[in-house]
C-alpha cells in the first residue's frame, strides 16, 4: 500500500523504494524515524545505487544473435538518471537502434513508439517480464508480446494475463527467443 502510493506520487527507483521503507518503518513504529534509522536507510541507498547490473543467463548471447536479425528498441521505465546508469553499466546498448526511458509505460507510450519508429503494430513485439507495464499495454496498443516470467518481478508489476490471448507468447527464459525470432 505504501509503495504503491509512493510510486504513483513519486515514480520509481531506489529513492522511492527507500522513501517507502522509511514510511513503512514510521507507520509500524507509529513515530517518525530517528536520525540513526534514517542513516541506516541511507546506507541501503548506497548499496542499491552502486550495485552492479547482473544480466540474466544467456541474455548477452541472445541479443548478439537477435540484433543481427531484427531492429531492436529498448524501453524501460523509472527515474531517468538511475535507469541510464543501469543501461550504461549493462554493456548491451550497442544492440539497440534506440533506447527510451519513460516515467511510466502505458498504451500511449506504445502508440508513441509505433509512430516515432514507424512500426507496424502487427509485426511489433514487446518482450518483458511485467504483465502490467510490458505485456498488457503493448497488447492494448495492438502489438504482440513475449512474456518471460521472472521470480523477482516486483509485485506492483504483476497482473493477470489472458491465457487465451494468442498474441502473447510465453517463454521460460530469454534465450528461448532464438527459437522463435
Amino acid at each position: 500500500m505504501i509503495e504503491r502510493a509512493n510510486a504513483v506520487t513519486h515514480g520509481y527507483g531506489s529513492k522511492v523504494f527507500l522513501r517507502s521503507l522509511r514510511d513503512c518503518l514510521e507507520r509500524l513504529r507509529q513515530r517518525p524515524a530517528t536520525e540513526a534509522e534514517r542513516r541506516e536507510i541511507a546506507e541501503l541507498a548506497v548499496a542499491l545505487v552502486t550495485h552492479q547490473v547482473e544480466l540474466m543467463p544467456g541474455v548477452a548471447d541472445a541479443l548478439d544473435e537477435l540484433a543481427g536479425r531484427h531492429e531492436l528498441l529498448l524501453l524501460t521505465k523509472g527515474e531517468r538518471a538511475e535507469q541510464q546508469r543501469k543501461l550504461d553499466a549493462c554493456g548491451l546498448l550497442h544492440h539497440f537502434t534506440a533506447a527510451h526511458i519513460v516515467p511510466e509505460k502505458s498504451v500511449e507510450t506504445y502508440r508513441w513508439l509505433t509512430r516515432e519508429h514507424d512500426l507496424d503494430p502487427d509485426r511489433a513485439w514487446m518482450i518483458g517480464n511485467s504483465p502490467r507495464s510490458d505485456i498488457l499495454p503493448a497488447r492494448a496498443a495492438g502489438w504482440n508480446a513475449v512474456f518471460i516470467p521472472n521470480a523477482n518481478t516486483w509485485v506492483l508489476e504483476q497482473d493477470e494475463l489472458d491465457s487465451a490471448d494468442v498474441g502473447v507468447l510465453h517463454l521460460a527464459a530469454f534465450p528461448d527467443l532464438l527459437r522463435h525470432f
